[in-house]
C-alpha cells in the first residue's frame, strides 16, 4: 500500500485519462477520482467495501479513502483533481464518508468528462466536476469521519515520508502530532485498515524497490536506506510481502 503525493497541494490540479483494464494496488491521496466504466467489468475496493462496477456504473473516491483497482476486461475514464476545484462541495463533506461510493452519472456528464482537456479553462473544468459532484451528492448518504482534525492523515503520511529511513515509531509519531499513541493507533487502522507498523514496513519496501529498479546500490545499502535495521530483517519482510528475496527481484527486473 502506497501514499501518492505527486498530487498535493496544486489547488488546480486535474487529470483525466481514457483507457482499457486498469490495476492499481492499494494507495491513498488528497485528491478526488472518479472512475467511470464505459464497457465490461472493474473492481474497485474503498476502505473495506468491495464494488463491482459495469458498463455506465461510476464510483467517487473521497480525499485520503484507501482505494485499489483490478481490471482484466473494461474501458474506463479515470479523472482525479484536487479538492480545491469544487471547494464548496469538499467543504461540505470534509467531515464526512459516504456509506456508497457508486453513482450513475448523466451520458451528457460523462461525454464531457470523456472530451475534457489538460489545456481545457478552469471554469469549464469546474463547470463539469461541480455538476458530477452534485449529482453524486443527491443520492448519497454519508457519516461522520473518526477525526474531526481533517490534516491529520496527511500529517502521518508525511510523518513517514520524512522519517522513514530512520525513528519511525508510534511513540516518534505521537511526539509529532501532539495525540495520543493509543488514539493514534486505532485511528490509523480504522481509518487505513491496516497497522501503522505494516504501513510504515510497506513504505520502506515500496523505497527499496526503487533503489533496486532503478540504482546499483548495494542490496545491503537499499536496506538500510529504506530504514530496516538489518539485511536480515529485510529480507524477511522483502519475501513475505513480495514472494521473492531482493536479489531475485533485482534479477528478474533485469533480465
Amino acid at each position: 500500500m502506497l501514499y501518492e503525493f505527486n498530487h498535493f497541494g496544486s489547488s488546480d490540479y486535474m487529470k483525466v485519462k481514457k483507457g482499457r483494464n486498469l490495476s492499481f494496488p492499494a494507495h491513498l491521496h488528497q485528491c478526488f477520482e472518479l472512475i467511470v466504466i464505459r464497457s465490461g467489468e472493474m473492481m474497485i475496493t474503498v476502505d473495506s467495501k468491495r464494488y463491482t462496477l459495469t458498463d455506465k456504473d461510476a464510483l467517487l473516491i473521497f480525499p485520503n479513502q484507501l482505494h485499489a483497482l483490478e481490471s482484466t476486461e473494461s474501458e474506463y475514464i479515470l479523472c482525479i483533481f484536487s479538492p480545491q476545484l469544487v471547494r464548496a462541495f469538499y467543504t461540505k463533506i470534509s467531515d464526512k464518508l459516504p456509506l456508497n461510493n457508486c453513482f450513475c452519472p448523466d451520458e451528457y456528464l460523462t461525454q464531457a468528462l470523456a472530451q475534457m482537456e489538460q489545456a481545457s479553462s478552469i471554469t469549464e473544468k469546474k463547470g463539469v466536476l461541480y455538476s458530477l459532484c452534485s449529482q453524486f451528492d443527491k443520492a448519497a448518504v454519508y457519516e461522520e469521519k473518526a477525526s474531526k482534525d481533517p490534516d491529520l492523515m496527511y500529517r502521518i503520511f508525511d510523518f513517514v515520508e520524512k522519517h522513514f529511513s530512520g525513528e519511525c515509531s508510534l511513540n516518534d509519531l505521537s511526539k509529532y502530532t501532539g495525540y495520543d499513541y493509543s488514539y493514534l493507533s486505532r485511528y490509523f487502522k480504522k481509518t487505513v485498515g491496516i497497522s501503522f507498523n505494516t504501513y510504515v514496513t510497506h513504505f520502506r519496501l515500496n523505497n527499496a524497490c526503487y533503489l533496486l529498479e532503478n540504482t546499483n546500490t548495494p542490496i545491503v545499502q537499499c536496506a538500510f536506506e529504506s530504514g530496516f535495521s538489518s539485511l536480515r530483517s529485510f529480507n524477511r519482510s522483502f519475501q513475505k510481502e513480495l514472494n521473492t528475496t531482493p536479489t531475485q527481484y533485482r534479477s528478474n527486473l533485469r533480465r
